[in-house]
């Protein structure tokens, strides 16, 4: 049987040129960064480059950069640690819906604290609307935070447009930029952006390692107390050979970025438009662009999505209903709700992430899986 994954959006595998500038941490180069004997300044040497390579891809200075144990709490502690340590500024929080749960859950935590959250419609396509955002922001706002690329249709937000918006009110902007980093271009100095998480398991770095970027100036509560480790922000010693890990992966997005998603973005088309000659009724969610390269969201009518994927499972072929943090419901997601797609269409939507070694080959295996899927969950549906 073939294996073929379309789930990229969920997690990479680790690129083997990651894996081998990881090695030596694990072994010879093991310290604890915070040592001041040359086992500990060897690692330290490590983890400072590793800095340096993620803040020179987003434009940022290395002393921005604060590593995490990945996305999700990045996303919690710029936006919760910010809110705690700024309240006196203001109380309200604007957010879209259609945000990750890891944003979404840390507003509904910081309701719980006293704080009011405004949250966003999507439209149509899946942006957020930038004439909603400017109506809603109000002298008591004191963060925005809307998502660089959405993790589910893979939409990219006009971030440039947001930042200047955030920076002509006064008011603190922080991104999920956990799909887009290193996939497409980020500068936070020109974006206006204060607050930045990335995550290096959707990037070709291991799970467990992320990062959050801080403006200078800005200043956050902390979420972990201990030791004085991440220049006394964030306690506990740093997971030095991910986070080596992250920075490599960096260094190579760096240089090959333009052309990886150049490729991905042709290979992304042309299995959408495999898809639309191979398959009646089917439907895109959210726009074609701005999408990120590759990301392909779609809904097939009158057709289950559980067994859309469980059937491609049996193919073989790994892809998935929605964000990989949602993927034990079988309910409709909260971004497609949120999209108010046809009925027909609603429960059908199916992400598929295409990355770094997907073949036209297993594309082509896959439609013609899907065209067998399809027809027969259709037929059992008709029958039931």
């Amino acid at each position: 049987m073939e294996r073929v994954y379309l789930d990229y959006g969920a997690s990479t595998p680790v690129d083997k040129r990651v894996l081998e500038a990881m090695i030596p941490y694990f072994r010879e180069k093991f310290g604890n960064p915070s040592s001041i004997h040359i086992f500990g300044r060897e690692a330290k040497v490590g983890l400072e480059r590793a800095r340096e390579s993620i803040a020179h891809l987003i434009h940022a200075q290395p002393e921005e950069l604060f590593f995490t144990s990945g996305g999700t709490e990045a996303d919690n502690w710029g936006i919760i640690g910010y809110c705690l340590q700024n309240r006196e500024v203001g109380n309200n929080i604007i957010t879209s819906c259609v945000e990750h749960y890891a944003v979404l859950n840390s507003c509904k935590y910081l309701e719980t604290q006293g704080f009011s959250v405004t949250y966003l419609p999507a439209e149509p396509d899946g942006t957020v609307d930038l004439d909603r955002l400017k109506k809603a922001i109000t002298p008591k706002t004191l963060l925005v935070s809307i998502m660089h690329v959405n993790n589910e249709i893979g939409i990219i937000n006009d971030i440039n447009a947001i930042g200047a918006i955030t920076r002509e009110h006064g008011t603190v902007f922080h991104t999920d930029a956990v799909q887009g980093f290193g996939k497409i271009p980020i500068n936070v100095r020109q974006m206006n952006i204060d607050l930045l998480s990335i995550s290096g398991h959707k990037l070709y770095a291991p799970k467990g390692i992320g990062a959050l970027y801080v403006r200078k100036g800005i200043h956050l509560q902390k979420l972990l107390h201990g030791g004085s480790n991440e220049r006394n922000w964030r306690s506990g010693t740093e997971n030095v050979a991910s986070a080596v890990g992250l920075g490599a992966s960096a260094a190579f997005c760096k240089t090959e970025m333009e052309q990886e998603a150049d490729a991905l973005r042709k290979l992304r088309n042309y299995f959408w438009a495999e898809i639309q000659k191979n398959i009646p009724d089917v439907r895109l969610n959210g726009a074609l662009e701005p999408r990120l390269p590759g990301n392909l969201n779609v809904s097939f009518k009158s057709a289950d999505g559980e067994s859309i994927l469980l059937s491609l499972d049996l193919y073989g072929i790994a892809a998935s209903a929605g964000s990989a943090c949602e993927s034990g419901s079988i309910e409709l997601t909260h971004v497609i709700k949120a999209l108010n797609p046809p009925l027909e269409y609603a429960q059908s939507a199916i992400r598929f992430t295409i990355g770094r070694w997907t073949t036209r080959t297993e594309i082509d295996y896959t439609i013609s899986a899907l065209k067998e899927i399809i027809e027969r969950v259709r037929k059992f549906e008709r029958k039931t």
